[in-house]
């Protein structure tokens, strides 16, 4: 197996991210990587011919994609390794009716998607990305459309009509304060269909405004991801949660020379950091709608075979974990504090919240040992509430063992996020031990 280039996949990851401001451009990204690596598009609405060995993926309402790597041997006797991640990060979103006319400005409403610092959103360069439908043939046709360019701020106020902002804290209301400015009213028109006309005749998709049916269009920061530190040891990037264990996974995915015995895949899942509930959700039916049919294309055909294949099979939950804090270490278990820099994190709670037990605990540490990193463990402090992830919903609705692991970062659920960039290249190593 050969060796990982760890500033070659810094440099890789980075340029994945910027190309994915969107759970659309992600799924459209790692499909464009598949493809260039020989994968062939299934469509959910079709037959499924396959055949061991075969390279497939299929997509999922454009933000939801999972890829399989079929093994020699059948899936009832050799099962799956999987890797679960998760394309969506918390963002400002675009209301239906968004447009907004206030003291001489242009506006656009937004809602609040996931968990966002807010605070960090305020004065940066926003663009707009996304999904515009439009009335083709008498019926609703998606197209991509992305910016590119700053169109958007939400400004902050002043601190000499909020002097205690840097004793008190920041205090916003989401509706009242996060609403960003587009324009001025006597600079002219600013009409949010119009512009998305102008930016979709630039992709050469020619459109009237009364040809848009709807949107799904997501605020983005425009400073593009870099590295940093005296060493360039660190990332700075949006939406490292999680697009670096989607890019760590379909990496892995990709650096498969041959077939194995087992099915290898990777499930990159929309809506996590809302709560997975939507039918391309991990507590959707997607993962399941692949594997059985999966299953149908490469066992024996009892009836029995895709329970025999669950129980063959491993789920690796990949989802970022949270370094420990120099400023704020008291928030951190005393013993429990995974380092930057460090390698992968084992993330486990007793009360479900991360899928890892013992077993599972000790399949991943194995995978380590095997790539010669050693991992890293994270338990929330008993006194705090524990986050989530896709593990423990994968585990319950296939009944599949599961590990929940992660890179540990920084700044988790700011607009500009923190890694290390070595990292990036030790997870790879692990899952790339697991694909084989």
């Amino acid at each position: 197996m050969s060796p990982i280039d760890t500033d070659a996949t810094a440099k890789d990851i980075l340029a994945y991210i910027d190309a994915s401001p969107t759970p659309y451009h992600a799924v459209r990204e790692t499909a464009r990587r598949l493809t260039q690596l020989g994968y062939r598009a299934l469509d959910e609405r079709e037959p499924w011919t396959l055949q061991p060995g075969d390279k497939v993926y299929v997509t999922r309402a454009g933000t939801s994609i999972a890829a399989f790597h079929l093994g020699t041997a059948p899936v009832d006797r050799a099962g799956f390794r999987l890797v679960g991640s998760h394309t969506d990060s918390p963002n400002l979103r675009l209301k239906p009716n968004a447009a907004v006319s206030k003291l001489g400005y242009h506006q656009l409403g937004v809602e609040i998607y996931g968990g966002v610092l807010l605070s960090t959103w305020m004065d940066r360069d926003l663009s707009l990305a996304g999904r515009v439908m439009l009335l083709s043939g008498g019926r609703p046709e998606g197209h991509l459309v992305d910016f590119r360019r700053p169109l958007l701020r939400v400004p902050n106020l002043a601190i000499h009509l909020n002097r205690t902002v840097n004793t008190d804290g920041l205090k916003l209301n989401a509706q009242d304060h996060m609403v960003p400015v587009l324009g001025l009213e006597k600079a002219g028109p600013a009409e949010l269909r119009a512009l998305l006309v102008q930016e979709l005749a630039a992709g050469n998709v020619r459109a009237e405004a009364g040809d848009i049916l709807g949107y799904d269009l997501c605020l983005y920061d425009t400073q593009p991801s870099t590295r940093s530190g005296a060493n360039g040891e660190f990332l700075h990037a949006p939406r490292l949660d999680n697009l670096a264990s989607c890019y760590s996974a379909l990496s892995s995915l990709l650096a498969m020379e041959k077939a194995g015995e087992a099915t290898s895949g990777i499930v990159l899942y929309d809506h996590e950091e809302v709560g997975s509930r939507s039918a391309q959700g991990a507590a959707g039916t997607f993962l399941r709608d692949c594997l059985e049919r999966l299953v149908l294309g490469h066992s024996d055909g009892r009836a029995d075979a895709f329970h025999r294949a669950i129980r063959h099979s491993y789920m690796v939950s990949a989802d970022m974990a949270h370094a420990v804090h120099p400023n704020y270490s008291a928030l951190h278990e005393p013993r429990h504090q995974p380092l930057m820099g460090g390698g992968p994190v084992i993330k486990s709670n007793v009360n479900q919240s991360y899928a890892t037990d013992g077993e599972t605990w000790a399949f991943f540490a194995a995978l380590c040992r095997e790539a010669g990193v050693t991992p890293q463990h994270f338990v929330t402090r008993t006194d705090l509430g524990c986050g989530s992830t896709i593990g423990p919903i994968t585990a319950a609705a296939l009944g599949i063992r599961t590990v929940d692991v992660g890179s540990p970062m920084l700044s988790m659920h700011s607009i500009r996020e923190l890694a290390a960039a070595s990292d990036v290249a030790a997870m790879i190593a692990v899952l790339r031990r697991f694909f084989t």
